[in-house]
């Protein structure tokens, strides 16, 4: 009796293992095969979402070009005075800043709140204009009326602390008078990570899994490309893109029909219904009195991640009441992803001058690598790469290219990205190039360009021209050649390697140049010296000018 269980049992274990390893075979030939291209294209964006505060654009992930790089991009506009709701992906990405400024947070799991308010008095805070406050900054004193709601505010904010405190304390009095005090001191203060300071060229790196929320300060709209790196070894899920919101109703950012996952959420409802508890089903039917009407309105809808606790649940594992839950849990709530906020968004910024902010540069520039500067609760996150003077590439007849890698932001080798950043002047030329190591997701921030992108077969899979606001993929070791039209180019492109290098076929250091004039001869059937002036014409590196292009002119942003 007992060897025939045995001997099925190991036949299950054989199918088992035979059926999974069929799969990932399977799943890693499906992959070589992504990149099997005959055709790439510049695109639009696909999806739009609107909100009341901005939009979230985004490409189509499932075309080929995008699925040979492992890539999804999206570009979000936050009009003034709004706020991206705090949320994460489930892969590393980077987001460019490509117009306007505002404030950026993240939040490391387990690192402290270091900005804090101060112990001070309220009215001594307010003799001091609370200069720690961003929204002081630059904007001049209040007015009378706005300063009197102001101080309103805090007045009711602290009768509100001073409640909670005396039912907190009769709740833990056992707990003994001065560890009361201490509890008191602590809720009276706010405390959160750092907030930064972002505007047009920065280059934000985003672990996967780490929350981040944005808000627009400025008097134009604050635009940002971002991409996510879903093939990735920290995304552990699949390749469908995904983005985990912990507020608000958002929509689906990157299904441009919205059906499927809703679909897949009402199974899943439906599958939870079935076995359970009395006391869960009663429980879940309260939860959905309120919610029922607002996903009639908002069909297609995701919900944020505190919508699929139960309700008293959530509130018991936060320790606070019901109605709270259900507004985390975003009931009757049918704001989206960016919201307007109303009056300014007020939290705590130390205030930094601009002899400041060059001191902090300069000593950026200086820092080496010792292990104590890049630990996880002092990540340093941010780079402008939009200034000229952060070229790397510089020619006055050509333009600049600047590059952002590891070596010049540690936490992109955690995250195996890199980026660069790239002004032509009218006509000028990108030496034509293959990238070793890397795909590259080129997007046009100005201007445009003709591309020609050539792959193994010697085949022009890319011949068009790019314009601003479009986005075109070159996979790794294909050849690409760019040149900017009469109105210049100007693009951000991202790398999926955290340092990308490149092999250019023009220029002083190209591959060209570094064979001996014997082997060019004879592998082009032409003479040596037809041979050497192929090797020595041109004297730049990277950024070349056209021998049919004006040398004085150049387009105005592009020395911006």
């Amino acid at each position: 009796m007992a060897k025939p269980i045995a001997l099925a049992f190991s036949l299950c274990l054989l199918v088992l293992f035979h059926s999974c390893l069929a799969a990932r075979q399977q799943s890693q030939s499906s992959q070589q095969n992504e990149c099997q291209l005959d055709q790439l294209q510049a695109r639009e964006p696909d999806n739009r979402i609107e909100t009341e505060a901005g939009r979230i654009e985004s490409w189509d992930y499932n075309r080929d070009d995008f699925q040979c790089a492992g890539v999804a991009v999206q570009r979000i506009t936050i009009e003034r005075n709004g706020l991206h709701l705090p949320s994460y992906t489930h892969a590393p990405q980077l987001i460019y800043i490509v117009q306007g400024s505002g404030f950026l947070s993240t939040v490391f799991p387990g690192c402290p709140e270091t900005f804090e308010e101060s112990e001070q008095s309220d009215e001594e805070q307010q003799g001091q204009g609370q200069q720690g406050r961003h929204g002081q900054q630059g904007r001049g004193q209040r007015g009378q009326q706005e300063q009197e709601e102001e101080e309103q505010r805090q007045r009711q904010r602290q009768r509100q602390r001073q409640q909670g405190q005396q039912g907190h304390g009769q709740h833990d009095r056992q707990q003994g008078q001065q560890g009361q005090r201490g509890q008191e001191s602590f809720e009276q203060l706010d405390r959160h990570q750092k907030v930064r300071r972002i505007k047009e060229g920065d280059i934000v790196a985003i672990p996967a899994g780490v929350t981040y929320w944005s808000y627009n300060d400025g008097d134009q709209p604050l635009v940002a490309v971002s991409l996510l790196d879903i093939s990735n070894n920290q995304n552990q899920l699949d390749r469908n893109p995904r983005r985990f919101y912990l507020a608000g109703n958002p929509q689906d950012e990157f299904n441009q029909q919205g059906q499927s996952q809703s679909r897949r959420g009402q199974q899943g409802r439906g599958q939870q219904g079935q076995g359970q508890s009395q006391w869960d089903q009663d429980q879940q039917q309260q939860q959905q009195g309120g919610r029922s009407r607002h996903q009639q309105q908002q069909h297609g809808n995701n919900n944020n991640i505190f919508a699929g606790f139960n309700t008293q649940l959530l509130a018991d594992a936060l320790n606070i009441d019901q109605q709270t839950a259900q507004q985390l849990q975003g009931q009757n709530d049918n704001r989206p992803q960016i919201v307007r906020v109303r009056g300014r968004l007020d939290f705590i910024q130390p205030p930094q001058s601009q002899q400041e902010e060059r001191q902090e540069q300069g000593i950026q520039r200086q820092q080496g690598q010792n292990g104590l500067e890049e630990t996880l609760c002092n990540w340093k996150i941010r780079e402008n790469i939009g200034r000229p003077s952060r070229a790397d590439v510089f020619s006055p007849q050509a333009g600049r290219i600047s590059t952002l890698n590891s070596f010049k932001l540690p936490i992109l080798r955690y995250l195996d990205l890199s980026a660069e950043r790239g002004f032509f002047y009218n006509n000028a030329i990108y030496s034509p190039h293959w990238n070793l190591n890397a795909h590259e997701v080129y997007y046009v921030i100005r201007g445009s360009a003709r591309v020609q992108v050539v792959n193994d077969n010697g085949q022009a899979i890319l011949d068009n021209e790019v314009r601003q606001g479009q986005l075109f993929i070159v996979p790794q070791n294909h050849a690409v050649l760019q040149k900017a039209s009469n109105n210049g180019y100007e693009y951000i492109a991202f790398k999926t390697q955290d340092n990308a290098k490149i092999n250019t076929l023009a220029g002083r250091t190209s591959v060209l140049r570094a064979l001996p004039d014997v082997v060019l001869a004879n592998a082009y059937q032409i003479d040596r010296q037809q041979a050497r002036n192929l090797k020595y014409n041109r004297q730049e590196t990277v950024a070349l000018s056209s021998s049919r292009s004006s040398q004085s002119q150049r387009s105005w942003w592009a020395i911006a």
